[in-house]
C-alpha cells in the first residue's frame, strides 16, 4: 500500500520539518514490515488570491490534479470525525489488506473546498481546536507511524 500526502504550504526548515521528517522515517521503517510502501509528500504553494473563496478553489484544483483514481481519499478537516488511534489503524489496515492506496489531503489556512470534503472517504479532525496546517501535517505523520506500530504489535502505542 502506498500513501500520498498532499499538503498546501511548505514546511520551512526548522523544528516542524525536522519532526515531520522524523515521523515519516519512522513510518517508512516500521511500515515496510507491515505491508506499507512508504509515504510520498507533495507540497503545493498556497494561493495568493485576494479572497478566501478564490484561494480555496485554486488550492482545491491543484490538489485534485494530484489525486490518482481509485484511492482512499482522506481529508484533514476541522469538521471531520474525531477517531482514536486504534480506529485509525484499523482503517489503514483494511485499506492495506484490500490493496488500496490512500491519499491524505491537508488544505491551506482557509481549509479544503466542500467538494474535496465530500469526495473524501474519511474526514479526520484532530480535536475541536483549529490547528495550523503545518502542525496538522506533523500530527498526521505521527498518527501514521502510530498506526503502523499498532498493526505491527510494536509497543509504541500504549492503549
Amino acid at each position: 500500500m502506498r500513501i500520498l500526502l498532499i499538503a498546501v504550504g511548505k514546511l520551512k526548515q526548522g523544528p516542524e520539518r525536522e519532526l515531520a521528517e522524523r515521523y515519516r522515517e519512522r513510518f517508512e521503517e516500521t511500515g515496510r514490515k507491515t505491508g506499507f510502501r512508504g509515504i510520498e509528500i507533495r507540497e503545493l504553494p498556497e494561493s495568493r488570491a485576494g479572497d478566501a473563496p478564490t484561494r480555496i478553489a485554486e488550492e482545491a484544483a491543484a490538489i485534485a490534479a494530484l489525486v490518482p483514481e481509485k484511492v482512499q481519499l482522506v481529508a484533514l478537516d476541522e469538521r471531520g470525525d474525531n477517531i482514536d488511534s486504534s480506529a485509525f489503524a484499523r482503517h489503514l489496515g483494511r485499506w492495506r489488506d484490500d490493496s488500496a492506496d490512500a491519499v491524505f489531503i491537508v488544505g491551506g489556512a482557509d481549509g479544503l473546498s466542500p467538494e474535496l470534503r465530500r469526495k473524501a472517504r474519511l474526514r479526520l479532525a484532530f480535536g475541536q481546536a483549529t490547528w495550523p496546517h503545518q502542525m496538522v501535517r506533523v500530527m498526521l505523520l505521527e498518527q501514521l507511524y502510530r498506526a503502523a506500530t499498532i498493526l505491527s504489535g510494536h509497543p509504541y502505542h500504549r492503549a
